[in-house]
């Protein structure tokens, strides 16, 4: 990591769940790198995953300290954590962690957010009111100065495949009314823009995916690709962004197809989701687009039947770690 790039924060996310010890297998796995990271959390349940613990003050503190102790900025949980058990006693604390991560990338003391999985019913039993960690993000950085198109814009990622969701985690009938033009070409304008800023892509190309089988067959199978997806792709290469017009899905993924592209702008959740988790179940990672700080998390839930059996594989929360650092020296290099 170059030294004008602040270490990253990460978050524990759900207590009770696999966030500490996938957080204490990354530092593992990371400290003889210089991919140095600070954590915001409770030091005392982090020692209870066998690592050395130092404890700071705020992210710049981690200084050489990466290499023989894992940063934590100790804020003590209100209740004390039973493995695998959730207890909406915590939930504000895990909502307030995010919050002081988010605060951290604002002010440049650190340089991205990588979040560990948290539990949505105590989040949501405590009031919490976002559908996720994304939402909630966006929320905290919305009066923040951002030259962009604003998101965000859910990127999913693994190995040379990089998945932008249009829609996201809603039910598949209500997709076709949400493909509207105006999301289908905000989502398009936030990845090409993303891809050259956070990416160090020149020239990005992005590739389509049609709603319909076929890509509606000429209308034969549906007309969202003849009324809608083909015109957006029209404007959008006429603002200058390199785009195709809607593919048929199920001859977007394959290797030599994926070559052809930086991006894929998936119309809803399985479309993205099925490639990417079968390119690398383990590794794929959740990015956040089109908002003023980078954001990154492993692409998996908190794995309550696992957690505390020490099984849980670190290999997602690794790769989020390391995007979000090569995201942040890109920024910093622009």
């Amino acid at each position: 990591m170059s030294p004008a790039v602040a270490p990253l924060v990460l978050t524990l996310g759900e207590p009770a769940g696999v966030g500490p010890e996938i957080v204490a297998a990354a530092w593992k796995a990371l400290r003889a790198d210089q991919t140095a990271f600070a954590v915001i959390g409770d030091a005392a349940l982090m020692r209870t995953q066998g690592v050395p613990v130092a404890e700071i003050g705020v992210p710049g503190d981690v200084g050489g300290l990466f290499g023989s102790a894992l940063p934590v900025i100790h804020r003590p949980l209100p209740a004390p954590v039973l493995v695998g058990s959730p207890d909406p006693a915590n939930a504000s604390a895990v909502a307030d962690g995010i919050e002081e991560a988010v605060n951290f990338a604002l002010s440049g003391e650190a340089s991205g957010v990588v979040t560990a999985p948290i539990a949505k019913a105590p989040m949501y039993a405590s009031g919490f009111r976002f559908p996720g960690h994304t939402e909630f993000i966006a929320e905290l950085t919305a009066d923040a100065p951002y030259s962009g198109t604003r998101g965000p814009v859910m990127m999913l990622t693994a190995q040379n495949l990089r998945a932008c969701l249009v829609t996201i985690h809603v039910a598949l009938d209500q997709v076709p009314e949400l493909v509207t033009a105006e999301r289908v070409a905000r989502t398009a304008r936030v990845v090409y823009e993303s891809l050259k800023r956070d990416f160090a892509i020149a020239r990005p190309r992005l590739a389509m995916a049609a709603l319909n089988p076929h890509a509606g067959e000429g209308g034969a199978l549906g007309l969202h690709e003849l009324d809608i997806l083909i015109p957006v792709a029209e404007q959008l290469r006429a603002e200058g962004i390199d785009i195709t017009d809607p593919r048929p899905a199920d001859t977007m993924f394959h290797d030599e197809a994926r070559a052809t592209y930086d991006a894929a702008i998936c119309m809803y959740h399985d479309q993205a989701l099925i490639p990417v988790k079968t390119l690398d179940f383990w590794g794929g990672v959740n990015v956040s687009l089109g908002l003023p700080i980078i954001r990154t998390s492993p692409d998996h839930g908190t794995g309550f039947d696992i957690a505390g059996k020490g099984v849980a594989r670190p290999d997602s929360l690794i790769a989020a770690i390391r995007l979000a650092s090569e995201m942040a020296a890109a920024r910093a290099a622009r």
